[in-house]
């Protein structure tokens, strides 16, 4: 349990929220303008603090060489406050703005779990436990292992969503939810249909419901800020808790919250930052660039270049030489440092148009354009397409493209100068980008662009994608297996049974009475159906006259 120090309710109480000393007669007109002041405003700003030093109490700021406490965090460090998208709202528009005068109804409201990621909402059904609980598998080195685990009760739900899906009809998996409105694969399953009609309110509130039931059955051990909280991909269990990150990730980045989708993608990233099942490293710099976070880019490359390997990533190449450019034209910026920043952008971008050359037909040269994509590598058109069709925006900004026009000459320059540079790169290219792993392929799946998703191999392309569980891994730990059905021999069926399964693939013969009733009434009903539909058949069907002996036009041959 964290401990607030007394010093910090002292020091709201002597100081006002800059830190300047209060007087005596400022504290005596201090209840008078409290009155008058925004009140939802001031417990916005006490709260912000409030959970800052809670941060700072936790030991998530560093500590340099010095002992003394740095301003450098974590490159993962997630806040809770930043969590919830109205922070950023606010920030933008204002807290009136965003929340309005409407008030709660104290009547007839319903009483819901305070959580973190998601509020919950009145119009929700009302939240019962679906059965899913997480458990602590090992603790190590300071890390702790968690899983998710289903129920007896939710196997079998889980195992009627399988054959709702098989069904190919969502009005299954809508009954489904009907009886069981927090089913996690469920709700992801209809909120990708709902997407795909364009119900962007009721994809992103399916969305919502299934973040809630998870963050319900969190453990108490489990940590969404510490980054030492760690879930197996592996398990199917986990998978759809990662899934339901991402999509509620990427509706916030649409909706106009890039902070917040950039602390999701930081949370996804710490859930298990060896293996990044999602490859988050492929989006992180995306959000970070829309949020005008550019130390934060800079500094995940200094961390885990030596490690990770991300200069060998297109998109790192790229953002690292953008945000040292964006931070070359602050205004509040040191001349010299700033020409710093611009010679380092210049250097990296260069390097990056020489290992990386983009499929732009910006001057007849040979090095770029259509002729350099097909000697191309599919793994490295994968990694660029999928860079080209979720940055492109970032690029077109009037100085960026001006200084990308720049650059563009002087790496045509260094290549028609036979700069050994280039050959070491073309070199490098052919070695490092045989094939894309797994996880690479699963994140263009997810994010549905089409620069990318073209570049797909066969073997991907080919294969079922199912929306709540895309690409599982090929060594999968199952704790629970769907049992299948039981099937009768045709040797031991008769015709009658047959032609029954014919029109009915799951009439059995041998189940008992009340289950072939049903069976009957079924067939009954198929019957009639197919009665009707022939009975419209031949109503509308027209015979073609024949010719007539006085009609000029027949053929003579036509009726021999």
């Amino acid at each position: 349990m964290l401990s607030v120090p007394m010093s910090y309710f002292y020091q709201i109480g002597s100081t006002d929220i800059e830190g300047e000393k209060i007087s005596a007669d400022e504290e005596a007109e201090k209840p008078n303008r409290n009155k008058t002041s925004d009140p939802e405003a001031a417990a916005d700003d006490n709260i912000d603090l409030l959970l800052e030093n809670l941060e700072q109490s936790n030991g998530l700021s560093l500590q340099n060489d010095d002992s003394g406490v740095s301003d450098r965090r974590p490159v993962l460090h997630v806040e809770h406050r930043n969590l919830n998208s109205e922070t950023e709202l606010k920030r933008y528009f204002g807290a009136r703005a965003v929340l309005g005068d409407q008030r709660p109804r104290q009547r007839n409201r319903q009483f819901h779990r305070s959580t973190w990621m998601t509020s919950p909402k009145d119009s929700w059904p009302r939240f019962s436990r679906p059965g899913i609980s997480m458990t602590l598998l090992e603790t190590k080195d300071g890390v702790h292992y968690f899983t998710f685990e289903h129920s007896r009760e939710y196997q079998q739900v889980q195992f009627k969503f399988l054959d709702a899906v098989e069904s190919m009809d969502p009005n299954n998996i809508v009954a489904l939810l009907q009886l069981n409105p927090y089913h996690i694969d469920s709700l992801l399953q209809l909120s990708d249909v709902c997407r795909i009609q364009e119900d962007q309110e009721m994809a992103r509130d399916l969305i919502e419901r299934a973040l809630y039931s998870f963050e319900c059955a969190f453990h108490p051990l489990f940590s969404l800020t510490s980054g030492t909280s760690r879930l197996d991909y592996l398990r199917p269990e986990n998978r759809a808790f990662y899934l339901a990150l991402y999509k509620h990730m990427m509706f916030l980045e649409k909706r106009g919250c890039p902070r917040t989708a950039l602390e999701y993608c930081k949370l996804i990233l710490s859930l298990d930052p060896d293996s990044d099942p999602l490859c988050m490293l492929l989006l992180i710099d995306f959000l970070a660039l829309r949020s005008r976070e550019y130390q934060s880019v800079l500094q995940l490359y200094q961390d885990w270049e030596e490690h990770r390997n991300l200069s060998q990533l297109p998109n790192f190449a790229f953002s690292t030489a953008l945000c040292h450019f964006h931070l070359s034209q602050q205004e509040n910026m040191d001349p010299e440092e700033s020409h710093k920043q611009r010679h380092k952008a210049d250097q990296l971008l260069q390097i990056a148009l020489i290992m990386f050359p983009p499929d732009a037909a910006v001057t007849s040269h040979s090095f770029f354009g259509p002729n350099s994509q097909i000697r191309q590598l599919p793994a490295l058109a994968e990694l660029t397409g999928l860079y080209v069709g979720r940055t492109c925006t970032l690029w077109r900004e009037a100085a960026v493209m001006l200084w990308l026009e720049e650059t563009v000459k002087e790496v045509l320059r260094r290549v028609d100068a036979k700069d050994p540079v280039v050959e070491d790169c073309q070199n490098k290219r052919k070695q490092r980008y045989q094939s894309a792993p797994r996880n690479i392929h699963r994140h263009v799946l997810l994010s549905e662009i089409k620069e990318a998703t073209s570049t797909l191999p066969l073997e991907v392309t080919t294969q079922p994608v199912m929306g709540f569980d895309p690409l599982p891994p090929l060594d999968s730990v199952i704790s629970y297996t769907r049992p299948e059905r039981p099937r009768v021999g045709a040797s031991n069926e008769s015709a009658l049974s047959l032609f029954f399964r014919s029109l009915l693939p799951n009439f059995n013969i041998q189940e008992d009475d009340m289950e072939v009733a049903r069976a009957g009434q079924e067939l009954n009903q198929e019957v009639n159906r197919l009665m009707v539909a022939m009975r419209d058949m031949l109503a509308n069907i027209r015979f073609q006259e024949p010719p007539r002996e006085d009609n000029p036009y027949r053929d003579d041959d036509e009726w021999d």
